[in-house]
């Protein structure tokens, strides 16, 4: 069974017809460029399963970005990608950030039996493996899962938390730049771990022991159980846990508002700088 990461030769070698192994591409400008991506070029039996609108809840006003859907909602996505219990799921994209988010989605119901494709679709290609066109299904699934309300913080408990580790860019963590969000910042007492250094240039989990010095040295005393991640919308945080779990500590939080979230609200503390 595979629960974090899978290299390209595992999944080669270990793959079986009732995998499942989903498609989570995306271009954050262009929102239709992941399914287009898919449908050039995918491993093939990949489904497809769109980061924002499947694997996140209606935009609201009072929330982040991307929303965590609703127990019932991820029911029916993973029923119609094909999952059952006990599925192994693979999942990949294309940048490293979105297929983390559906393995926490499953693990947040219950489904520990998923692993994401270390280098996404680039390992893939460069090993010199073969891609499809078009557009694959699967049969439906009988996934059935009940969310896990401890894997997550709300907006209402981020202050109580003992330690906030902000998933975002060191520009954005500093506030130099707002992005899409209508404050610039961070939230006050957290520490910054940009997602993408658990990543070399090949997209690929850099070293384990070096990344297990790395998250000693943020965490310092902190149980990695006492820590809750949050990045702009809930989305590339989720690779800071997965990283955490394949690197056999015990799981933090998400807060899946996140900046998106926190920064709408006036009234809400904000600091800048390191």
């Amino acid at each position: 069974m595979f629960t974090t990461f899978v290299s390209v030769d595992e999944l080669i070698a270990n793959r079986k017809p009732d995998w499942v192994i989903v498609d989570a591409s995306y271009d954050l400008k262009d929102k239709a460029a992941g399914y287009e991506m898919y449908q050039a070029a995918h491993i093939p039996g990949a489904v497809y399963a769109h980061p924002f609108k499947h694997l996140s809840g209606p935009p609201l006003t009072d929330q982040g970005r991307h929303p965590l859907p609703s127990a019932d909602q991820l029911e029916m996505v993973f029923c119609r990608l094909g999952i059952s219990p006990g599925t192994q799921v693979i999942a990949y994209d294309n940048r490293g950030i979105t297929a983390p988010r559906l393995w926490w989605l499953l693990n947040y119901m219950g489904h520990d039996k998923v692993a994401v494709l270390d280098g996404g679709i680039k390992a893939w290609v460069d090993a010199g493996h073969e891609t499809v066109a078009g557009i694959e299904t699967n049969e439906p699934g009988d996934f059935e899962g009940t969310a896990n309300r401890d894997m997550l913080v709300v907006l209402e408990e981020v202050l109580d938390q003992r330690l906030l580790i902000d998933s975002r860019d060191a520009e954005r963590y500093r506030g130099d730049s707002s992005g899409s969000d209508p404050a610039a910042g961070h939230i006050p007492g957290a520490k910054n771990r940009h997602h993408a250094l658990n990543k070399d240039e090949d997209l690929k989990l850099r070293d384990v022991e070096t990344l297990k010095a790395e998250f000693a040295d943020l965490l310092g005393d902190v149980p990695s159980e006492s820590t809750t991640f949050y990045c702009g919308s809930g989305v590339s945080a989720c690779h800071n846990l997965l990283t955490m779990a394949h690197l056999g500590m015990k799981p933090g939080k998400l807060y899946v508002g996140s900046w998106s979230e926190w920064s709408q609200f006036e009234d809400l503390p904000k600091i800048s700088g390191d």
